[in-house]
């Protein structure tokens, strides 16, 4: 599961990592949340950056609302999930951020977790998308995959995004390359690779998005407040 995530990083960087040229620049955003527009470059226009909205609406549904419902897309059986039978084989993207959040139970309490990379860097997920058109109305939507968890992650929940750390595996994923290679891409990152650490509930208010949400939490959690 990933139900938030946060992407503040320069132009500059996005520039350099994807050897692009970027227009304008990014306005960061630490609280992206269901349905929320998001940045991800798709197999389609490889070399854009454009804004899509989180949470899959199919092609072929009879009407698009955004409800946020198909935010992450398990891997495990997806080539033959209605809604990511054609995504997953035709319009998979790259999903843009430099962390997501994921939450932990401490007795009634949930407590949220920033997960980053351990050096600070860009994090890129795997992704599919879509594109609904019903005469002038066009929306464009996408899922986060979703794996089991490495060392980090299983301390915290039993699913992560996949992330490709490497320039290597971000152009193999937006490769036009058979099924049976794109799946078994879908494996957690390796041990080591992130750095985990409790933030502030006020993550948990979607109103609430400024740098303050990526400060870490350092009073120990209580069990049962």
């Amino acid at each position: 599961m990933c139900g938030r995530f946060s992407f503040s990083l320069s132009k500059e960087k996005v520039e350099q990592a994807f050897q692009i040229k970027l227009s304008q620049d990014i306005q960061p955003s630490y609280n992206i949340a269901p349905t929320h527009l998001s940045h991800i470059i798709t197999n389609e226009h490889p070399n854009h950056l454009q804004l899509f909205h989180w949470g899959l609406i199919p092609h072929w549904t009879k009407e698009a609302k955004l409800t946020g419902k198909l935010i992450n897309a398990r891997s495990e059986g997806i080539s033959s999930k209605p809604s990511f039978r054609m995504p997953i084989r035709k319009r998979r993207c790259l999903v843009l951020a430099d962390s997501f959040y994921e939450w932990k139970i401490y007795g009634k309490k949930k407590m949220p977790y920033r997960i980053m990379m351990r050096d600070d860097e860009l994090m890129v997920m795997a992704g599919i998308w879509d594109v609904y058109q019903q005469g002038n109305m066009v929306v464009k939507s996408f899922s986060i995959l979703t794996t089991l968890p490495n060392k980090e992650m299983e301390l915290v929940h039993n699913r992560m995004p996949v992330i490709f750390p490497t320039k290597e595996l971000q152009d193999q994923w937006m490769s036009d390359i058979p099924l049976q290679e794109v799946l078994e891409m879908l494996q957690p990152i390796s041990d080591n690779s992130l750095r985990v650490y409790r933030v502030s509930e006020k993550l948990n208010s979607v109103r609430i998005n400024n740098s303050d949400l990526h400060h870490e939490e350092l009073t120990p959690p209580t069990l049962f407040d």
